[in-house]
């Protein structure tokens, strides 16, 4: 095992770390984004994006964006390779502001986190499209792990901390448990060649209904590339 840092809440460090990588001409047969906050107060990344939104989503953005060449190369007609993003069942009450992507004009923690969660749904369905249309031997899915017992939860109230600590035996998942369905989705046979799907406990699953604007998801994909400042050649396809 070999460590990269990079810090998704920093696009530059996001592009030192892909300029790293491509450095060693490794192959790239998957890719998880993974990284996330959660809930917490308002503040900035140091690209002045809201925290929720640039560190979960904008950052996971780019790195993909500067990994699909690589990812391409890797992936052959009987071994795609495969991009997993970890988004959350969250998504289904969150709302895309176009508009305000930042929260600037009435920031919640609970929406900012949901709306983070919905642009990576809206993100891996229209990437696994351009695609599709490319031809590319790339997969790409998005995958609820679940409630997980992890720190994850450090921002939420106190009333709550005491109830997870009373009830996480009961309901909520090891780290473990919660990485199973990510696993599934980077190794199992049973999705080779399969892309657009939502996974949860390792069984494909409907999204939010939203998700599945198109015009919403090319909407979001330019705005995204004029954020993290790469070409939005996908405006050119359908």
């Amino acid at each position: 095992v070999e460590f990269l840092y990079c810090d998704l809440a920093s696009m530059k460090s996001v592009r030192q770390f892909v300029q790293q990588f491509r450095a060693k001409n490794c192959p790239l047969h998957v890719l998880v984004n993974n990284a996330g906050v959660m809930l917490v107060p308002e503040r900035k990344t140091e690209d002045g994006f809201e925290e929720h939104f640039g560190l979960n989503y904008l950052g996971h953005f780019l790195l993909t964006n500067l990994l699909l060449d690589t990812l391409k190369q890797s992936g052959t007609h009987s071994h795609n390779a495969r991009i997993i993003t970890v988004s959350s069942a969250t998504h289904y009450v969150g709302k895309l502001h176009l508009n305000d992507l930042q929260s600037r004009c009435s920031y919640s923690p609970h929406g900012a986190y949901a709306q983070s969660k919905l642009a990576l749904v809206l993100f891996t369905y229209r990437l696994q499209h351009l695609l599709t249309a490319n031809g590319s031997h790339v997969t790409a899915n998005v995958v609820d792990p679940g409630v997980v017992n992890t720190e994850l939860y450090k921002h939420v109230f106190w009333v709550v901390k005491v109830v997870k600590w009373m009830t996480a035996w009961l309901f909520f998942k090891t780290p473990e448990e919660g990485a199973s369905t990510t696993i599934y989705a980077a190794v199992s046979p049973e999705l080779e060649g399969a892309g657009g799907c939502y996974l949860y406990n390792e069984e494909r699953t409907k999204s939010a209904d939203v998700a599945y604007d198109e015009e919403l998801q090319r909407r979001l994909w330019t705005e995204s590339c004029k954020m993290v400042g790469i070409s939005d050649e996908a405006s050119r396809l359908p």
